[in-house]
């Protein structure tokens, strides 16, 4: 989602800041801006375009300095507009006017988060004599900080930070002191890097790649004061109302861009689509047998003592989850409830003490993932894992356990590689349980690394079906609407296809349990309405059969993904792509990767912008 990125230096840091947000771009945005301290004074470039354009307004512009910050907006208050772009400036009593006219104060500032209070404190701001220029929550941040100067910009920002109520991550610096930043956080990650003679301060450390390897992790509350070839934490002491010095680690962390070469491919969806045997590949590189550890030290100990599971997840992410909560409740025997993170903390639940709270998050920094683990916590429930493909992450950072899917960076804003990485790290955990719990056998140990082992050479088999499914995607690309069918384990799949296929091809597309067809949604099915089924050789596949049936003595159009020994064969109506091979507890990972080459396909053919799709971004990291 939004990005920040900062610095302190005597070089000119603005192709620093350009780059960095370069690199999170993948996050989704709809405005950019960066911001200086140049030539005694406040300048900035804001674009609603690509960053690409905002680095040449700023060339044109010839704006360099050794002070700056930079961001890229998701628009959560206030359309995508220039003046609701960050930076903004501070426009209080005494402003002068920028070379365009613009009023301009002291404080120039960039934020990510929500502002809850911001009405109260915008009318209060405009009783002081502050004026806004934009519909953004972050504006009355600069006016509260400028208000509070009085010569010292951490004195500032300290005194107006507990005035703020909700989530933030800012970065501020002042006219009056130039090769200064203040940083902090408050449910928003932020990262120090430290350079040499030069300091920096970003919300991914992805943004720093090839600047320095040198982080600090941020914790919530903290307050970073940057300055030229020094830094000093501090966070506000509740019992005495002041703030202290704190020390953070610094620990030397190697980050490679996200901005790797497409190769081959049309978009990075494609070559991460393409990337899954890999990805799989190396999420099990270091499993050579089943046990609790590979979740971290004391797993065992944790295992012993929990009774169920609960999982929290948005989106993607609670997809996997949906179908680990089959594989945990069959395989380990243990009972599992699947929550929407974004609700979860919001009703009336029963905690119990033994429940083993298990989050996934491909970035590890979902605000609302985040926030539920902690409301877990809050209702004393101790016991957290987290599956995660960012190591530093703060979800990472929050859990006592944790398994690092190996996916890689992740560009594309629908989510392809991590997903899958997601469903083969819980299947560990599923093992592991069931292992701690007495129901695996070495047997059945055996047979389940055998077929872990040789899934990156089936999903390369199911991959080759790509001009098959070219095929049907120039049907579906003149349809608006969808529907997606499973049964039992696959029902997730069927969710998990019909969101990637409205998501970057603006199809509207829905997925039911096939035998909920005929309680309602059996009323769309026409002609025009593509029903995409996913259909494996397991218990449920006569009753699959059977909805199938419904379908077609509707008129409807049937498109189905069977395993081979299905008997299910192509005919007027009916739509067969045949998958290589049967693979049993592990068959939606085989299952799901058609289903994303069909949505990427149809989305290519309307001709979306696959990668960056309207209205969304790659990690939402506001409520």
């Amino acid at each position: 989602m939004c990005g920040i990125v900062g610095a302190v230096s005597q070089r000119n840091i603005v192709p620093i800041l350009v780059e960095g947000l370069k690199r999170l771009e993948y996050r989704g945005y709809d405005s950019c801006g960066v911001a200086v301290h140049q030539d005694g004074g406040l300048r900035r470039a804001r674009s609603t375009s690509r960053v690409a354009e905002l680095q040449h307004q700023a060339d044109q512009d010839d704006i360099s300095a050794g002070t700056g910050i930079a961001h890229t907006r998701w628009a959560t208050h206030g359309a995508p507009a220039v003046h609701n772009a960050h930076p903004h400036f501070s426009t209080g009593p005494g402003a002068s006017s920028d070379s365009v006219g613009q009023s301009v104060g002291r404080v120039a500032l960039v934020h990510n988060g929500i502002i809850e209070n911001h009405d109260e404190l915008r009318a209060e701001l405009k009783a002081r004599g502050y004026v806004f220029s934009s519909q953004t929550d972050t504006e009355v941040i600069a006016h509260l900080i400028d208000h509070h100067y009085s010569g010292d910009l951490l004195d500032a920002v300290q005194q107006a930070l507990p005035r703020l109520k909700g989530a933030y991550a800012v970065a501020v610096f002042c006219r009056d002191e130039p090769h200064r930043v203040v940083a902090a956080r408050e449910g928003s990650p932020l990262v120090l890097g430290v350079g040499e003679n030069e300091n920096f301060v970003a919300s991914d450390a992805m943004a720093l790649a090839g600047v320095t390897d040198q982080l600090v992790y941020l914790e919530e509350g903290d307050v970073v004061d940057l300055q030229l070839g020094r830094y000093w934490i501090s966070r506000l002491d509740t019992t005495t109302g002041r703030y202290q010095a704190v020390q953070r680690e610094v620990k030397t962390v190697h980050v490679h861009s996200g901005a790797a070469e497409l190769g081959p491919y049309r978009h990075y969806m494609q070559k991460e689509i393409f990337e899954q045997p890999v990805a799989i590949a190396n999420t099990l590189d270091a499993v050579t047998g089943i046990s609790p550890e590979l979740f971290g030290d004391g797993a065992y100990r944790i295992f012993k003592d929990i009774d169920n599971v609960l999982i929290l997840a948005c989106g993607t992410s609670y997809y996997s989850g949906s179908t680990a909560k089959y594989w945990l409740e069959s395989i380990a025997k243990i009972p599992t409830s699947v929550e929407i993170a974004s609700e979860y903390r919001y009703r009336d639940s029963v905690p119990n003490p033994r429940t083993l709270v298990v989050t996934i998050s491909q970035s590890g920094e979902t605000a609302d993932t985040i926030a539920a683990l902690k409301h877990a916590r809050a209702q004393g429930m101790p016991h957290t894992l987290t599956i995660c493909n960012v190591s530093t992450s703060a979800m990472v950072r929050e859990c006592e356990l944790a398994y690092i899917t190996r996916a890689g960076a992740e560009i594309g804003v629908a989510s392809t590689k991590a997903f899958t990485t997601q469903l083969v790290g819980l299947f560990l955990l599923t093992l592991a349980l069931a292992q701690t719990r007495g129901h695996l056998s070495e047997a059945d140990e055996a047979e389940h690394l055998k077929a872990l082992r040789h899934l990156p050479v089936a999903v390369q088999a199911v991959l080759a079906l790509e001009p098959q499914v070219i095929a049907w995607s120039e049907e579906f690309a003149r349809k608006e609407n969808a529907l997606f069918l499973g049964r039992g384990l696959h029902y997730p799949i069927a969710l998990e296809g019909a969101l990637k296929l409205k998501e970057i091809s603006y199809i509207h597309a829905e997925a039911y349990p096939a035998g909920e067809l005929k309680h309602g949604p059996l009323a769309l099915v026409t002609a025009e309405m593509p029903v995409v089924t996913v259909a494996p050789n397991d218990a449920l596949l006569e009753k699959l059969k059977s909805n199938m049936q419904e379908v077609r003595a509707r008129g409807g159009q049937l498109y189905v993904f069977a395993d081979g020994d299905t008997a299910i064969e192509s005919e007027a109506g009916l739509h067969v792509i045949r998958m290589p091979e049967h693979y049993g507890a592990l068959s939606p990972i085989l299952h799901v990767v058609p289903l994303q080459l069909l949505a990427y396909h149809t989305a290519c053919a309307r001709g979306t912008d696959v990668d960056k799709p309207r209205n969304l971004a790659k990690s939402v990291t506001v409520e």
